[in-house]
């Protein structure tokens, strides 16, 4: 279903992402870990890439407005969205998508995690929190720097009110242990570190193409069952 919708807020959330506000339509529901359409109204410049994207949603279905983030790159799209004046309409059309947390509580989770692909998994982890779900859950998330890690501090919190779920923020390009988390690229030695049984979780793979990919590989390489792997990939954003 097609709704237009007002920009409430935005706001810079890690270097080069920002997060937009929105209004949430009456009677609006979807899944934590879904996304929707989002379109631009009589935007001041366009491209080949048009005037549409796709963005999941940050915040949890039980939360009073919607959230989407995005990296900000250098396209006509971003441009008019990170000058879109507040209480401007967008056009939304959703709820999409099967990147949902299974059902059954007994079995962990892993989300292995990069980059602006935290987007979804924000969604799930703050309504498995606030639910005070069962589920045993573990976050591995990779970033350059501290810097680049959006929402970091949100997961820092859902960790201290939720005692199933472990979050491990993972930094490719820091080598001086300033932070608490893993250092390099996340690996069968990093996973091992945090998951006791590597063939129980259903594991999540959310980020830029290429490190879903690598990272699907990996998983594959130590024996985890491929019907055991789901995955989101964020492409040009």
């Amino acid at each position: 279903m097609v709704y237009k919708v007002k920009l409430l807020k935005k706001e810079v959330v890690a270097d080069d992402t920002m997060a937009f506000h929105l209004e949430k339509p009456v009677n609006f529901d979807f899944i934590a870990g879904q996304n929707a359409d989002f379109t631009l109204i009589n935007p001041s410049e366009t491209d080949e890439e048009g005037d549409k994207r796709t963005f999941s949603f940050v915040n949890a279905p039980y939360e009073k407005n919607l959230v989407i983030s995005t990296r900000m790159r250098d396209t006509a799209f971003k441009r008019n969205l990170k000058k879109l004046a507040i209480s401007t309409e967008v056009k939304l059309d959703g709820p999409y998508g099967d990147f949902k947390l299974h059902k059954n509580e007994a079995i962990p989770a892993v989300f292995i995690i990069g980059g602006i692909g935290i987007t979804p998994v924000h969604s799930i982890i703050s309504e498995a929190t606030h639910n005070k779900l069962a589920r045993n859950i573990t976050l591995f998330y990779s970033n350059r720097t501290p810097d680049d890690a959006a929402f970091i501090n949100d997961l820092e919190d859902f960790e201290k009110n939720n005692p199933n779920f472990t979050f491990v923020p993972v930094f490719t390009k820091i080598s001086i242990q300033k932070n608490e988390g893993e250092r390099g690229h996340i690996n069968e030695n990093i996973i091992n570190k945090y998951v006791s049984d590597l063939s129980l979780p259903i594991y999540y793979l959310s980020g830029p193409s290429s490190m879903v990919k690598v990272m699907r590989q990996v998983l594959i390489d130590i024996g985890i069952d491929e019907d055991n792997i789901r995955t989101e990939q964020f492409s040009g954003y």
